[in-house]
């Protein structure tokens, strides 16, 4: 058991290493800046599990004059004692100005820290984001519905909305 913890935390480690790597990394991020941060709530479906409730935190990293951003992201679910911790990294494109409604779609890659206490066992592993939903300006920030869909060892389709808060 302690040797599973171990790894787990050593995954944890790596994934979150990696992550500020390449959002620290010079020319990968360059010209994109911090414009808004914020949260959402959601159902999620994890394959073979009850469907359930489902946070998220994130941020939005934009360059100015440009329709792609950068989506930091930390979705957490619990159901049927099986728990999953997945940091991302996603890519979306909008399809409309900043100042409109806008439809956007978007994929990107994350680790899933899945905890089972059913077997009390712990496991990592990488899954790819593939990403739809509408964003709408409000004078707070932009609120957003949003679908998911993560290809991994535990596959799961989820449907969140939230909020954006301006950052600048």
């Amino acid at each position: 058991m302690k040797r599973i913890q171990g790894q787990l935390v050593r995954a944890k480690v790596i994934g979150a290493a990696i992550t500020m790597t390449l959002l620290a990394w010079p020319g990968l991020t360059h010209g994109y800046g911090l414009t808004g941060v914020g949260g959402s709530l959601g159902y999620a479906n994890p394959e073979d599990l009850d469907g359930t409730t489902a946070l998220g935190v994130h941020a939005v990293l934009e360059q100015q004059g440009t329709r792609v951003h950068l989506d930091p992201n930390m979705h957490y679910w619990h159901v049927n004692g099986v728990s999953d911790v997945s940091p991302n990294m996603d890519l979306t494109y909008h399809f409309r100005p900043e100042d409109r409604w806008t439809p956007y779609l978007g994929g990107g890659v994350g680790m899933n820290f899945v905890h089972n206490r059913r077997i009390e066992r712990d496991k990592s592993d990488l899954g790819v984001n593939a990403i739809a939903g509408l964003r709408f300006p409000a004078s707070a920030g932009k609120y957003f519905l949003e679908g998911r869909y993560t290809a991994s060892e535990l596959s799961q389709v989820s449907l969140a909305t939230g909020i954006t808060f301006h950052a600048r």
